[in-house]
């Protein structure tokens, strides 16, 4: 598509560039919106540490699911729906719950400027605050009347105040560079904590509707080595209760539907 053609995404956190009123109006103008919650599925799974998130093949060895020792997690969501203009409600909050026992080490880690996050320029982060190898979103965007699919890649970098921002960003068909910041808090057993990302809405064009996401997979686990001692970020619990460890994902959408999501990982086999 021409540079001319592209529109630059903006993305707004809890600030609809319309009123409700206007909205509400063209939704029914274009027959796409109706009240309903997307259907949301979760897997999650523990693997092991990439040695470079840039290149993440290969791993550091005794690392993975695992009792008590490092790992990342592996996450994938999909969300089906055709509510809001063909596709599912967009996403505006994401809280992943994890189980008691699991053990995280931010300090141990450089974190990224929230000037350098500010200004999407990531490639100039420290090595040591990537969190994650690059991930993948795909959804839908729009150009004037038309929804069009894009897929955008997601990566975390540990940002101040124990918190991570994931970056994402998209090149085709709409130029998209977005971050979205989540804190972690304390949970009830049997959590022990749990992670809060406010998921900003994303608009090709004012007035236009916001991208709706459909599926988000990626991988968030960081480790190096000092004087041959492995550091990583999270270190798996040391027991695992029977049936495996619980999780939990809420997910908020736009239309103020909301979904959770119990599951279970699988406990290591030895």
């Amino acid at each position: 598509m021409p540079a001319a053609n592209r529109y630059r995404a903006s993305a707004r956190v809890g600030v609809v560039v319309v009123s409700l009123a206007a909205t509400l109006v063209a939704a029914l103008a274009l027959g796409g919106l109706a009240y309903g919650a997307p259907l949301v599925t979760i897997k999650a799974k523990i693997v092991p540490i990439p040695v470079n998130p840039n290149s993440p093949a290969r791993t550091y060895p005794k690392t993975g699911n695992i009792l008590g020792a490092p790992a990342a997690l592996e996450g994938e969501m999909t969300i089906k729906g055709t509510e809001y203009f063909g596709g599912p409600s967009p996403i505006t909050s994401v809280t992943v719950y994890l189980p008691t026992g699991v053990k995280l080490n931010p300090k141990a880690f450089q974190t990224c400027s929230s000037a350098i996050l500010a200004s999407h320029e990531v490639q100039k982060c420290p090595a040591k605050s990537i969190a994650s190898p690059k991930g993948e979103v795909t959804g839908m965007v729009s150009f004037g009347s038309s929804r069009v699919f894009e897929k955008v890649t997601v990566q975390a970098f540990f940002s101040a105040g124990n918190k991570l921002t994931f970056y994402a960003e998209g090149r085709e068909p709409a130029l998209i560079e977005v971050t979205s910041v989540g804190g972690f808090s304390p949970a009830s057993n049997p959590f022990g904590q749990k992670l809060s990302v406010e998921v900003p809405l994303v608009a090709t064009v004012p007035e236009a509707p916001y991208a709706s996401e459909m599926s988000i997979k990626v991988k968030v686990g960081a480790a190096y080595m000092k004087h041959k001692k492995l550091i990583s970020y999270g270190t798996v619990p040391k027991k695992c209760p029977k049936g495996g460890f619980p999780g939990k994902v809420e997910v908020k959408f736009l239309s103020g539907e909301s979904t959770t999501n119990t599951i279970k990982v699988p406990c290591p086999k030895h």
